[in-house]
C-alpha cells in the first residue's frame, strides 16, 4: 500500500536546498501511497534547527498586519497588531493548568496571507490580496519542484493553528482557479491523525500519522480528495516537544539562506506554545500562469468569516468516518 516515491532530484540544487532550510533531495525519503495517485508524503526533510525559524514566523512574524487572522473578528484592529507582544510574558510564566487564562495566541486558529481565502464566498479575490511572504514561498518553490512541479508560485497560505482539544473537520479543497498545480502541507510541534479520503464525502479515508517537520504534496487525482484531521496527539517520543525541535540551528547558514537564527528568548515561547500545540502550513497557487479573477457583479471579496470556528473546530470531532490504517 506505501511505496516509495521519485522525486526530481537534479532540478532543486544542494544550495537552494540549503538556503530553504532543507537536505539535499537526494537525502530526503518519499512515498506515496496505492489508489491516491498524486499524494507524496515526504518524512522531515528539514536541517536541524531549521524548524525553529517556521515555528517562529507562523507565531510572531506571519499573524502581524495587513495580514488577516481568526482574531479579526472579535477585536479592533489596534488589538490585534502585534499578538506576540500582548502574548510572549503569559506563555513564557505559563504552568500546566488548564484553568490559566489563554493568551491571544492561544486563541489564534487561522491566519490568511498573500490572497485572503474568503471564508463566506469560499473564494479568493483579486482585491483582497496582500504580499506573500518571501522565505515561505522560496521554501515551498523549492519542494514543489522537488516533487515535479516547476515554476509553482505560492500565491495563497493558510496557517491552521491546533492544540490538544482541536480538530479539522472533512473538506476538500478546490477554491483554487488552477487545480494542476499542488497544494502543499507543511507541519510543526505536536503530532496528529491525518484522514485522506476520496472524491466523495463518504469513501472510507485512510488514516497516517502526521510529525513535525513532515511534508504532505497533493497533486493530480490527490488533489481534490477530502481530508480532516480529528486528533491532535502528543509526541510519540514522550518528550514535550519532539527532539527534531531540540536541535540548534548551525551558527554557518548559507549565503542567501531564508533561514534566521532564534533568539533563546523567542524559542523559549515558541517551545512553551508547542508544548500543547500543532501549526499548519497549507500553501496553493491559485491561478494558472496569466489566468485572471473572474469579474464578480456588486462583490468586493473582502467578507470575513462568519465565525472563527467555519474551517477550524475545536472541542469537536471531525465526521466520524471508517478509516483504514498505514
Amino acid at each position: 500500500q506505501v511505496f516509495r516515491s521519485q522525486l526530481s532530484i537534479s532540478s532543486v540544487s544542494d544550495q537552494d536546498a540549503y538556503r530553504a532550510g532543507l537536505q539535499p533531495v537526494s537525502q530526503w525519503k518519499a512515498y506515496g501511497l496505492k489508489g491516491y495517485p498524486g499524494f507524496i508524503f515526504i518524512p522531515n526533510p528539514f536541517l536541524p534547527g531549521c524548524q525553529r525559524h517556521w515555528v517562529k514566523q507562523c507565531l510572531k512574524l506571519y499573524p502581524q498586519k495587513p495580514n488577516v487572522c481568526n482574531l479579526d473578528l472579535h477585536m479592533a484592529p489596534e488589538k490585534t497588531i502585534d499578538l506576540w507582544g500582548q502574548s510572549k510574558e503569559q506563555l513564557r510564566r505559563k504552568g500546566s493548568s488548564k484553568w490559566e487564562p489563554r493568551s491571544l495566541l492561544e486563541k489564534l486558529r487561522w491566519v490568511t496571507l498573500g490572497y485572503h481565502y474568503n471564508w463566506d464566498t469560499k473564494k479568493y479575490s483579486a482585491n483582497h490580496h496582500t504580499p506573500f511572504p518571501s522565505d515561505l514561498a522560496f521554501l515551498s518553490e523549492q519542494v514543489a519542484t522537488a516533487c515535479g512541479f516547476r515554476g509553482f508560485q505560492a500565491q495563497a497560505g493558510i496557517l491552521n493553528y491546533y492544540h490538544f482539544d482541536s480538530s479539522l473537520g472533512i473538506h476538500v479543497d478546490e477554491s483554487e482557479l488552477d487545480h494542476s498545480r499542488p497544494l502543499l502541507s507543511f507541519s510543526f510541534g505536536q503530532s496528529s491523525i491525518f484522514l485522506l479520503g476520496g472524491l466523495k464525502r463518504e469513501e472510507a479515508p485512510t488514516a497516517m500519522f502526521m510529525h513535525s517537520g513532515d511534508i504532505m504534496v497533493m497533486s493530480g487525482l490527490s488533489r481534490l480528495l477530502y481530508h480532516a484531521v480529528p486528533r491532535v496527539l502528543p509526541n510519540p517520543e514522550g518528550t514535550a516537544l519532539p527532539s527534531c525541535l531540540s536541535q540548534a540551528l548551525s551558527s554557518d547558514l548559507p549565503v542567501g539562506s531564508v533561514i534566521e537564527h532564534s533568539s533563546d528568548e523567542d524559542w523559549q515561547v515558541c517551545a512553551k506554545y508547542l508544548q500543547s500545540s500543532r501549526i499548519n502550513m497549507t500553501i496553493r497557487q491559485v491561478l494558472a500562469e496569466g489566468q485572471k479573477f473572474p469579474e464578480e457583479s456588486g462583490a468586493n471579496g473582502k467578507g470575513q468569516a462568519p465565525s472563527e470556528d467555519s474551517h477550524h473546530e475545536e472541542n469537536s470531532r471531525a465526521k466520524r468516518l471508517k478509516p483504514n490504517t498505514v
